[in-house]
């Protein structure tokens, strides 16, 4: 065997490897009452308990807020896409969480 048909055969190889390694796509299922769904994975947003909701209400907000570690909550104002929740920490620093309005994920927290 010649060093070309070596090297050929072992990028061939590789190649093929290459291919069956192919990383899966982001789809789901879920078995429940109504059987087995199959989640396509692309639409931001959904879950099992149906699609996503409207807006967050300024609770809604306030609840994700304190997962964030807000303790005490002064205010809860929208702008736009955003909601903006500012109070403190545990500690009495001052604490702002800016959250997505549509999804509820948090965008960014200020200290």
């Amino acid at each position: 065997m010649s060093i070309r048909s070596t090297i050929l055969a072992g990028s061939l190889m590789a190649l093929g490897l290459g291919l069956t390694a192919a990383p899966a796509s982001a789809q789901g299922i879920s078995i429940g009452p109504g059987g087995v769904q199959v989640d396509p994975g692309y639409r931001r947003g959904y879950d099992d308990r149906g699609p996503p909701r409207s807006e967050l209400s300024r609770g809604e907000a306030a609840r994700i807020a304190r997962r964030e570690g807000l303790v005490d909550v002064d205010g809860v104002d929208r702008r736009g896409p955003r909601m903006i929740v500012r109070g403190s920490d545990r500690r009495g620093d001052d604490l702002t969480v800016v959250i997505d309005s549509r999804s509820g994920d948090v965008l960014d927290v200020r200290r």
